[in-house]
């Protein structure tokens, strides 16, 4: 797939407008889950330049999808006009174009509506917001699986733009992992998990996800390190060999703990897999993963490491939700609901969050 370096556009060639512009590119707009904005603005990619030589290509190239990034503000304006550019418009044959190359909006919380490329890569919404004139909570997820130049928004005449509400916590979920973590293949760029937990949570997250890639590098451990995460999963379960997961785990939790020696990290095993039922082989190795994981995570709070723990992924997915499956391997929207079921007890618990009770638009 062609990744490009994703530039954050002040100007697009799109009919003027008769409303107040916004720039989604400067305050008081937020842009939320690209941590290393600050110094490669204004591209928008999940990995800094400085550190590129450190990647392989491969993830080099997939950090320049935007998944888990979004537009944050607060407004009383009715309506919002997006407008934005794709590089890209191929498609996967398994994931619709909206997940991987378009827009969402959520409106204090709920989704409102999607936008998503025509045949030339322009991205346009017309959005209603409501009805009347009242501050409301402003979301807009970029793509999972392409980038996006984004170009001037269009709010009310005379409206008021505030920054957006603080996050329950002080710093990010950091997500890393596979094309699984990445949102391969959500309906949705907000349909992810790591994205239904953050709004379940009101936490903010970084989704380092890379597909076909998440392979438990050293590199990768040493760019999380660089945040300062309230807690880190390690979802990487997907990609490697049995014997090359095992490996991983050791020395990338000991990179993690070099700099955050308290940091809950929670390591996933994998979900089912359908095919597990026809390939002894398959189901041998997903089996050898998971007792990796949990010897794992068992062997280090034994050593006194009690910040790390292990959730089971039959958890999320098990043999009777395959269904949740676009392909006997990826989540469809509703696999990915039941990854986030699945998690966000442990999740909760690790970051000493209360219980849901009730539901949630989310």
């Amino acid at each position: 797939m062609r990744c490009l370096a994703i530039l954050l556009l002040a100007t697009l060639s799109f009919p003027a407008w008769a409303g107040r512009i916004l720039s989604p590119s400067r305050p008081p707009v937020g842009i939320s889950g690209l941590p290393w904005l600050h110094e490669d603005a204004p591209v928008l990619r999940r990995l800094p330049a400085r550190l590129k030589p450190t990647f392989r290509e491969p993830v080099w190239a997939l950090a320049q999808h935007t998944s888990g990034g979004r537009v944050r503000f607060r407004t009383d304006s009715t309506r919002l006009v997006v407008s934005g550019a794709n590089p890209d418009t191929s498609t996967m044959h398994h994931m619709t174009t909206v997940g991987q190359s378009g827009l969402d909006l959520y409106v204090d919380g709920a989704y409102r509506a999607s936008a998503w490329p025509d045949k030339k890569g322009t991205v346009r919404g017309s959005w209603l917001l409501g009805s009347d004139r009242r501050m409301r909570e402003v979301t807009v997820y970029l793509p999972l699986y392409n980038g996006i130049a984004l170009g001037e928004w269009e709010l009310d005449e005379g409206c008021r733009v505030e920054t957006p509400s603080p996050f329950a916590l002080p710093g990010p979920v950091v997500y890393y992992g596979s094309s699984i973590t990445q949102g391969g293949c959500a309906e949705n760029p907000g349909l992810s998990f790591p994205a239904i937990l953050g709004r379940r949570l009101n936490t903010d997250f970084v989704n380092l996800g890379f597909s076909g890639s998440g392979l438990g590098e050293p590199a990768l451990a040493d760019a999380i390190a660089e945040l300062t995460p309230s807690a880190i999963v390690l979802d990487h379960w997907a990609n490697p060999s049995p014997e090359a997961y095992q490996a991983s785990l050791a020395p990338f939790l000991d990179i993690l703990r070099r700099r955050h020696p308290k940091v809950p990290v929670l390591v996933t095993g994998p979900f089912w897999f359908p095919s597990e039922d026809a390939s002894p082989d398959l189901h041998n190795g997903q089996d050898a993963k998971r007792r990796a994981a949990r010897e794992f995570v068992a062997a280090q709070r034994k050593a006194g490491d009690r910040n790390v723990h292990f959730v089971d992924g039959l958890g999320m997915i098990g043999r009777v939700q395959g269904y949740g499956l676009v392909d006997g391997v990826h989540p469809n929207s509703l696999g990915f609901e039941r990854c986030a079921d699945g998690l966000e007890p442990a999740l909760r618990r690790a970051l000493r969050l209360p219980n849901r009770t009730g539901l949630r638009p989310y």
